[in-house]
This record gives C-alpha cells, sequence and structure tokens, in this order.
C-alpha cells in the first residue's frame, strides 16, 4: 500500500509540473515571422522567472524522498532545516564539556603538584640518597657506641651528629649505660648492617636503619651480649653535612 502511495504523489507532482509548462506556454505572446526563434536559455524562462527545474530532478528528489519515507526517516527536505538547528547546539554542549575536563585536568595536576609523594626524590635523586645514607650510617655507630675509657668521645660525637630533639632522646636512650659503665667497664659498639631512605625531600630526609649492637662487660668476669636493632631517624642537613634530628624506635 505504501508503494501504490508513492506512486500516486509522484505522478502528481510531475502532472503539476507539466501543467505549469504549459499554462507558461498558453500565456506566451505569438512571435511574428520576423522575431528570430528563442535561444534554448529563453525558452526555459516562465514569466515568473528562469525554471531550472528538469524532469530528472523531479525525479531524482522524489525518488529520495520516497526512499526516506520506505526506511521510515525524515525527507532529506525537511531533515535538512534541523540539521542546521542542532548543529550550533552540540558544539555548544561541546564547548561546554571541553571547558569543564580543562578544569579538572588543571585541578589534578595541582593536587599531584601538593602531593608530598611526589616530592619525595629519594628514588630520583641518586648522589642526594648515597649521600644521606652514607653519612647518617657513620652517625649511628658513633652515637650509639660507647667506651668507658673514653665517655668524652661519645659527647664530641653526640655534638657533631646530633641536632634538635634527638640529643635529648640521645641522652634518655644511654642514660643506664652511661650510669654503669665506669662500674662494669662497659664498651657499647654499633654497627649499622643495612639502611633506607623513606622520604628524601630536598634537605630533610627520613631513614630506616638495621644495626647489629655488641655490649661487653670487661669486669671481673667479662661477658658479651649481642642484640639486633632497628629503628628510624629523621636528618636534616646543615652546611653539607647531614645530622640526625629525631629518633623513632616505634615504642608505643
Amino acid at each position: 500500500m505504501s508503494t501504490t502511495r508513492h506512486l500516486v504523489n509522484r505522478r502528481r507532482r510531475l502532472a503539476t509540473v507539466a501543467a505549469e509548462r504549459a499554462t507558461t506556454a498558453t500565456i506566451a505572446p505569438p512571435r511574428g515571422p520576423q522575431d528570430p526563434a528563442p535561444s534554448r536559455d529563453e525558452s526555459a524562462r516562465t514569466p515568473d522567472g528562469p525554471d531550472t527545474t528538469t524532469d530528472d530532478e523531479v525525479t531524482d528528489t522524489t525518488a529520495d524522498d520516497e526512499a526516506a519515507e520506505q526506511k521510515g526517516e525524515e525527507p532529506k527536505r525537511e531533515r535538512t532545516p534541523r540539521l542546521r538547528i542542532r548543529l550550533p547546539l552540540v558544539l555548544g554542549v561541546l564547548t561546554v564539556l571541553l571547558g569543564a575536563y580543562a578544569a579538572w585536568a588543571f585541578a589534578s595536576a595541582g593536587d599531584l603538584r601538593d602531593d608530598p609523594a611526589r616530592q619525595n626524590t629519594a628514588l630520583t635523586d641518586i648522589g642526594r640518597t648515597s649521600e644521606v645514607k652514607g653519612q647518617i650510617s657513620e652517625a649511628v655507630g658513633a652515637v650509639f657506641s660507647y667506651d668507658y675509657a673514653s665517655p668524652a668521645k661519645s659527647d664530641q660525637a653526640v655534638k657533631s651528629h646530633l641536632t634538635g630533639k634527638a640529643v635529648q632522646q640521645h641522652r634518655d636512650m644511654l642514660a643506664q649505660v652511661r650510669a654503669q659503665g665506669q662500674k662494669q667497664k662497659l664498651v657499647l659498639t654499633t654497627t649499622v648492617t643495612d639502611s633506607g631512605v623513606e622520604r628524601l625531600n630536598g634537605d630533610r630526609a627520613r631513614l630506616l636503619i638495621y644495626a647489629d649492637q655488641s655490649n661487653t662487660r670487661t669486669g671481673k668476669a667479662e661477658e658479651t651480649t649481642y642484640a639486633a636493632a632497628m629503628f628510624a631517624v629523621d636528618a636534616v642537613r646543615h652546611g653539607g653535612t647531614w645530622r640526625i634530628s629525631a629518633i623513632d624506635t616505634f615504642a608505643r
């Protein structure tokens, strides 16, 4: 049924075009014998202006519209104005979306720059990491070693390698060793076996320390005990030298 209706519509359109051309030919003034024959362009003109519509164009347009109607789509002549209206709307929506994405990306980049983890150069600054590991390992061995025969050496190590609250923390940790040192002739030796830089940010660092300790009593009966230790230290750099600023034994 749909095909029959389309054929009827097509025939009506063709009949309308043919009727318009017949009317134009009827109202055209008669041409005398002396009048030149009209040119091809003039024969195609009508009183209202040039008619450039041909049977082929009418047939093509009608066929396209009928094909669109059979597929359930809008005819081409009705679809084009809607596309012209929708295009600016689509472009406006895309502009808003791109602006929102740009704002989100800028905010995310700022968060990454402010994230402390992004400022940690422990794995990227190899030279500085090696420097702090070497100097702090040496400092730990010096300040956590004690010889009853030369206590001044321990005092000098504290002045050279400790700063801030680490001074008082070290004093509390070795208070018993100093009190019993002369009586029991104590010799405490600490050797760092391994260390790792947990965080490095400019002139501040945090390290995890693994150490072995031997405590020898050289009194009437010499006795040596061994122990392993693990703790963390915070370090700061002054004048090219790293010093321990805090000691964390993980005690709660």
